[in-house]
């Protein structure tokens, strides 16, 4: 039994969508979660920006936290920092990617919009995975800003941003990958936009992977007790480290 956090790592508070199925599948575990808005977006940084943001946070989990286990709940961290990650520390680094894949294996025919930063469409990593299960009816959607219009909550903007970017595809897309952690919050407007769709993301498959890595190497908590959860926002404002803190735990217990 470990009793350590597991800890999270978010460009802001969207990583709660890949929190919150984690929880919900290992509830005796405790998390720290760690929104870096003060750094918000990630989508328009350079690899070597994100790479040593990341480097950073994670570095803080591992000697300040002591966290047992790291996720990268953030697709641009990902896409940009993982591998990187993985060979300097020596804990887990579980790492959230677009679920392209599981169209392929669930809708492989339909039309497909996938949804996310400029950061993680070009990134490597995703272009392996796009082209390996590429259907050849799927438009790519470099969604630059929306990640902070969901993070700031401005509601009018938000939905304006989504119709213009998508109202060319109301009724014919059919499967939309939510590439973006944060992009999970604006599922309802998105559904306005384009009615009957199918979403796909990647957080129920983040928090199954978490629980088989911490069994594999005898991690797992297992104290049959209700798991804490802290979060801590980068913002040099209090007042926004507090609104942050508030919404967080707002969505935590809605989403």
């Amino acid at each position: 039994m470990n009793n350590a956090p597991i800890g999270f790592l978010d460009s802001g508070i969207g990583g709660v969508t890949v929190l919150k199925p984690a929880q919900n599948l290992l509830p005796d575990e405790s998390y720290f979660f760690f929104g870096d808005s003060a750094n918000n977006p990630y989508g328009d940084k350079s690899d070597e920006e994100i790479i040593a943001r990341c480097d950073e946070i994670v570095n803080m989990l591992v000697n300040e936290k002591k966290c047992k286990a790291v996720v990268l709940a953030c697709n641009t961290a990902s896409a940009k920092a993982a591998e990187f990650l993985r060979g300097k520390y020596t804990l887990p680094i579980i790492a959230i990617e677009p679920a392209y894949k599981m169209v392929h294996d669930l809708n492989p025919d339909g039309f497909t919009l996938v949804m996310a930063t400029r950061g993680t469409i070009e990134s490597e990593k995703f272009n392996r995975l796009y082209y390996k299960y590429n259907n050849n009816k799927t438009v790519l959607l470099p969604c630059a800003g929306l990640a902070d219009l969901i993070e700031q909550n401005r509601q009018e903007e938000l939905r304006a941003y989504l119709e213009n970017l998508l109202c060319g595809y109301a009724g014919r897309a059919e499967n939309v990958v939510l590439g973006c952690t944060h992009y999970p919050l604006a599922k309802d407007i998105i559904k306005d936009i384009l009615g009957e769709i199918k979403f796909f993301d990647g957080a129920q498959g983040v928090a199954k992977r978490i629980k088989s890595v911490l069994a594999e190497k005898d991690l797992l908590c297992g104290s049959g007790k209700q798991g804490r959860v802290e979060f801590v926002d980068s913002s040099a404002d209090e007042g926004m480290r507090l609104k942050k803190k508030e919404r967080f735990f707002e969505l935590l217990g809605k989403y």
